[in-house]
């Protein structure tokens, strides 16, 4: 993650994996699975496996170098990464003038709405819930209190 400047959760969805693992993987609550560490080896295929897998020889396969690595754009980089020899031709933009917008309002009469009125709807129960954890329970005729 470190050489290719890639964020957990970059380097989560460049592997297809949830990024919760690799958080879990960074904080030390999970060792790496088989599928992270297969993801990891097919796609970064520049990736000693011995490395990965017992921390021992160098990190990166015989025949490849670090100016090999395909590294994200970091915002805090001090070289440029893609530097052009010469300057680009800078195109001359004209100024072009936009129509105010007006906007007129309507005047837009009040009209009462009424509910909807549902035929034979009755209430079946009331619950009242109070602060010391006891509720009441009406229903039409009967009143009780359960704790």
């Amino acid at each position: 993650m470190e050489k290719e400047n890639l964020t957990p959760a970059r380097f989560a969805d460049r592997l297809q994996i949830n990024r919760a693992v690799i958080s879990h993987i960074l904080n030390g609550r999970n060792n790496p699975s088989l599928d992270v560490v297969t993801r990891i080896l097919d796609e970064m295929q520049y990736i000693n496996p011995e490395w990965l897998l017992k921390g021992t020889g160098g990190m990166l396969k015989n025949g490849f170098e670090r100016n090999d690595l395909h590294v994200e754009p970091d915002l805090f980089r001090q070289t440029p990464i893609n530097q052009r020899e010469e300057p680009a031709d800078v195109e001359e933009r004209q100024e072009t003038l936009l129509k105010p917008t007006t906007f007129t309002t309507q005047n837009i009469g009040y009209k009462q709405v009424e509910p909807q009125k549902i035929e034979n709807r009755k209430i079946s129960q009331i619950i009242i819930y109070y602060t010391d954890n006891t509720f009441e329970i009406f229903k039409p005729g009967i009143s009780e209190t359960i704790k």
